[in-house]
């Protein structure tokens, strides 16, 4: 450091540490003055939203926003330990499926007025399945921040080549299709459906007239002729030799072996647009395309999946919180989301402009999302359809005949659901409400 001289460069290095000073308690005092907003978000999304916070800080001085990011396999036990602990944050990203859960706790603050005034958040704008798994026995408590639905990436080039000219546009076509791609002597298969994850039968069964849940979703409806009928459809598939009995571990890398033909269909969601641009050379482009689901019988819906923005109930920033559900609300702000992270908007005017209005890849998604349905909405959802899989892979290996299986996963069901059958038998008795 160089030498000040004299007394004249003391004084002005005094006058210079004085600035500095007041500079940084100015700094500190308008940090201090901001309300401090927690933002607990989920896996990659939290990494891409400290993005665009800058520019909502910029509008709203007076809020300051840090981001936690939960990891995905922590994350559900993360907020239930904060909820039994009182300390939750003030704005959160939730699972959809786990919406149910929270909303039941007694942990979300309850939206719908808030939804009434505002200038920006409007229902009307959203895929109304999408919405609707926001509302919990009637009450809103989030607003969708982003979907997913799983549908079909297809090889055009392979469907070509064995005389179709489009997609499978019901479930008899697409039982022909994948007949006529299925060679599992050369080691190829029309589909890959990992026996390990219960996606794919859910979606299926969520193209049948019966729920999978009945009586308030007090006792499973597995059943019923409709899950039946998904449940011989995906067991058939397997029978006949059209996708390979192995979990997704056992799969290796899906990616690879779709561009190589192992696989002419694979199921899965809108992140794998990325990834398979990414791990497939160029020239594949044309190669592969996206495609709705087939129902039995015409166009089949999806499951409605994503996540959604929720303001928790012990919040001392409320308004705050809604603010930041607003901005990042808004469809300009929704579509930078998407451009960073590939993560799907859930209201239909971001969808109008940039990416995702010129891919092709993406058009199939933006016709899926209008027919899409909720899965049940109760807190065990996810352990029952856990449980179902379970027991389909038993029936995918010969052990279980499809009403066997239907009986045991009613059964798994009904167990898993007593406790919610106890706690609405008794709010019924003593005068409440269900």
């Amino acid at each position: 450091m160089p030498r000040l001289a004299g007394s004249a460069g003391i004084g002005r290095a005094m006058a210079g540490l004085l600035a500095l000073a007041v500079l940084l308690a100015g700094c500190g005092r308008a940090h201090d003055d901001a309300q401090t907003l927690s933002f607990w978000t989920l896996g990659p999304e939290g990494e891409a939203v400290v993005k665009l916070l800058p520019d909502f800080e910029r509008e709203h001085p007076g809020i300051h926003v840090i981001v936690q990011r939960l990891p995905l396999t922590a994350a559900h036990q993360k907020l239930l330990t904060a909820f039994a602990g009182g300390s939750t944050p003030d704005v959160g990203q939730l699972g959809n499926t786990w919406l149910a859960e929270f909303a039941v706790l007694g942990a979300l603050e309850p939206l719908q007025a808030r939804v009434d005034r505002s200038a920006v958040v409007k229902a009307g704008d959203y895929f109304a399945p999408i919405w609707a798994t926001n509302r919990i026995d009637g009450t809103l408590y989030g607003v969708p921040w982003y979907i997913d639905t799983r549908l079909l990436f297809y090889r055009r080039d392979l469907l070509a080549a064995a005389g179709f000219d489009h997609p499978p546009r019901d479930w008899a076509e697409w039982r022909r299709m994948l007949a006529a791609l299925s060679h599992p002597q050369r080691g190829a298969y029309g589909i890959l459906l990992p026996t390990n994850e219960y996606e794919q039968l859910m979606s299926l069964a969520l193209q049948q007239p019966e729920p999978m849940l009945r009586d308030g979703g007090r006792y499973g409806n597995f059943e019923s002729a409709g899950f039946k009928r998904a449940l011989a459809f995906y067991v058939d598939t397997f029978r006949l030799r059209q996708a390979p009995p192995i979990t997704n571990v056992e799969a290796g890398n899906p990616w690879e072996e779709f561009g190589r033909g192992v696989y002419a269909f694979y199921f899965s969601g809108p992140w794998n647009i990325g990834e398979f641009r990414q791990r497939l050379s160029a020239d594949h482009e044309d190669r592969w395309a996206t495609a709705p689901l087939p129902g039995p019988d015409g166009p089949g819906a999806g499951a409605a999946g994503g996540s959604s923005l929720v303001v928790f109930r012990r919040s001392p920033h409320k308004e705050a919180a809604w603010a930041l559900i607003e901005y990042l609300s808004r469809p300009e702000v929704q579509q930078r989301f998407y451009d960073m992270l590939g993560d799907m908007p859930a209201r239909r005017s971001a969808w109008d402009g940039g990416s995702l209005r010129s891919d092709p890849k993406v058009q199939a998604f933006r016709a899926q999302l209008e027919r899409v349905k909720p899965t049940p909405p109760v807190p065990e959802w996810e352990q029952i359809a856990n449980e179902m899989q379970l027991v389909a892979a038993r029936a995918v290996a010969g052990e279980l005949t499809v009403d066997q299986a239907a009986a045991e996963i009613d059964r798994r069901a009904d167990r898993i659901l007593a406790k919610r059958r106890w706690i609405l038998d008794h709010a019924r008795h003593d005068g409440a409400s269900p």
